[in-house]
């Protein structure tokens, strides 16, 4: 996995200088970062806006007008 920032690029070297890494971990991910321009901090990714979550849909029922009821009981 290469670094995303020069901090991590310091912060592995300090865990290699500490016995906390080994050198091919390090190495490893030295080469796959390659000669790219890192910033000096990573920040954060933006996340998308939250959506609010879809509410069912009812089936539309039909009434009955009140006269119609009313004839309909008789």
């Amino acid at each position: 996995m290469p670094f995303k920032s020069q901090a991590q690029r310091r912060k592995f070297a300090q865990l290699l200088v500490e016995g906390k890494i080994s050198n091919e971990t390090f190495e490893e991910w030295n080469r796959e970062t390659g000669a790219k321009r890192l910033p000096e901090r990573a920040g954060r990714t933006a996340k998308s806006p939250k959506r609010a979550p879809k509410k069912k849909s009812r089936t539309k029922r039909t009434t009955r007008s009140r006269s119609a009821a009313r004839s309909r009981k008789r």
